[in-house]
């Protein structure tokens, strides 16, 4: 049994590691503000802090649980709203890991597993990118994440922190709702289910690297469980368009959606697809849940959720 710290643990993602985390036997910390994280993804058997990644009470947090392994998870995770505010992106998504990475390495921990992004940090792609592809970030979001990558690098050599950053693609699957940290297919699935109009930023044909989460929460406990460290992409390496996205969700949920188009949004990539293959080599990850598959779990999970606001 290992003690695991899950920053952003009552999140999409996180809730599901945690559950996943505490299944395996692992006791567990939750850290999370609840700003988008909500309160019924905790887990009961996982101790709970509602403290921000920022605050200098994280220490305590440190001091009391003693983790052996940190999963940083938390952050500000939207596109949009980094480019209308990046001050404050900046403050979660760089300061924020900081006080996180620093605190980690200097309490003495095993290692620390940074979720980061691979769908925006390498921007537009020709071609699948692997974890060599310089870095094109189009958003503050991109820069933040490439930025706090960059300083957990540093402090792996100040304090010999063993570390994994994983770059996954673009995440769907149950618990991510339209209303928090929702994406396409979240709101996409939602509202087809609930009859109501969504919009086409763009043509409809810029694609994505679409990854279930529980491809991304297996891939989270492999790089806990083994020696290996750096960076790895965690993607599907199929590349899909929306348009065509839109299709495989109406052939699971067996209706049509509804939909205009606007304009493309600032700072959004047009072609994204990651290159998984050091994955597949290093770590023995592969994704299990092809589309359909996870798009047919999530409509599951939200047909079950359709009495609940988002």
């Amino acid at each position: 049994m290992a003690r695991c710290l899950v920053t952003g643990g009552a999140g999409f993602v996180g809730s599901n590691l945690v559950d996943n985390l505490i299944k395996y036997g692992h006791r567990v910390a939750v850290i999370d503000n609840l700003s988008t994280g909500r309160k019924e993804y905790l887990n009961e058997k996982a101790k709970f802090y509602k403290f921000d990644i920022c605050s200098p009470k994280i220490k305590e947090v440190f001091k009391a649980e003693r983790p052996d392994f940190v999963f940083h998870l938390a952050a500000q995770i939207d596109v949009r709203k980094s480019v209308a505010d990046p001050i404050f992106d900046n403050k979660v998504n760089i300061l924020g890991s900081i006080n996180i990475f620093k605190t980690a390495a200097q309490s003495g921990i095993k290692k620390i597993i940074f979720v980061s992004t691979g769908g925006a940090l390498y921007g537009d792609t020709d071609k699948p990118a692997d974890e060599k592809t310089l870095p094109a970030p189009d958003s503050p979001y991109a820069v933040h994440k490439m930025a706090a990558e960059k300083h957990l690098e540093i402090f792996s050599k100040i304090y010999n922190l063993p570390y994994v950053i994983l770059r996954p693609a673009n995440i769907y699957g149950p618990r991510q709702y339209k209303g928090g940290e929702g994406a396409v297919v979240a709101i996409f699935t939602y509202n087809i289910i609930n009859n109501k109009k969504s919009c086409i930023y763009g043509d409809g044909y810029q694609t994505r690297d679409f990854v279930y989460v529980g491809d991304v929460v297996a891939a989270c406990l492999k790089v806990a469980n083994g020696r290996q460290t750096g960076v790895f992409n965690i993607g599907s390496g199929q590349e899909t368009d929306i348009l065509s996205l839109i299709g495989k969700i109406e052939k699971v949920a067996k209706r049509k959606l509804k939909f205009t188009y606007k304009p493309a949004r600032p700072g959004e990539v047009r072609r994204s697809v990651l290159d998984n293959r050091k994955a597949k080599k290093i770590l023995g990850w592969k994704v299990e849940t092809v589309l359909e598959e996870g798009i047919k779990e999530t409509i599951n999970w939200l047909n079950k959720k359709i009495c609940q606001k988002y």
